[in-house]
């Protein structure tokens, strides 16, 4: 389904998605962020949910330094009712998520990044130019044995106005469910 379309370099696509508190988010909702960190996520994804703690991890570490994350469920949800946005807004409540969780109900903004897989990272500049492309780490299964921090490296080369080192990686985790 991908075509890979974005690449390093390119302008993030605009979005409107509702939050599951209850508020809607775009691209202007982080115009003050020096980089946002979007995760295409869902529910029952075993990769997704491996990386939950590193993920809040992540949005607690860098938020002082003008970091945001923001999850994206693009699913669909009639074959996978557990990614449901009433049921994002439980999983939310119960992980304790302290990151944003949007629902991209119509996958057009998985479909404009050309996303594939849950967990999927892209993370744009303060211009909202595509700077990294991945997976978080190199060991989603046993986080203490993890060697290549791939996004925290490249936030840490991003907001220290260095090249990334490790722009793309590939991508693990399960396929986007997408409608028919």
């Amino acid at each position: 389904m991908a075509t890979n379309n974005l690449k390093i370099g390119s302008s993030a696509p605009d979005f409107n998605l509702p939050g599951v508190d209850g508020e809607k988010y775009s691209l202007a909702s982080f115009a003050d962020k020096k980089a946002l960190i979007v995760i295409f996520s869902c529910n029952h994804c075993p990769y997704v949910q491996a990386y939950e703690d590193r993920i809040k991890q992540i949005q607690s570490d860098y938020a002082s330094k003008g970091v945001s994350v923001v999850a994206i469920n693009s699913n669909e949800d009639k074959s996978y009712p557990e990614d449901s946005f009433e049921n994002m807004k439980k999983r939310a409540a119960e992980q304790k998520f302290n990151f944003l969780y949007l629902r991209d109900e119509d996958q057009s903004v998985a479909h404009a990044c050309d996303a594939t897989h849950t967990p999927e990272i892209f993370l744009f500049d303060n211009e909202r130019k595509l700077a990294f492309h991945g997976k978080i780490d190199d060991n989603w299964q046993e986080p203490n044995k993890v060697q290549n921090h791939y996004l925290r490296n490249a936030l840490d080369e991003l907001l220290a106005e260095r090249e990334i080192s490790v722009p793309e990686t590939f991508t693990i985790g399960c396929t986007i469910k997408w409608k028919k």
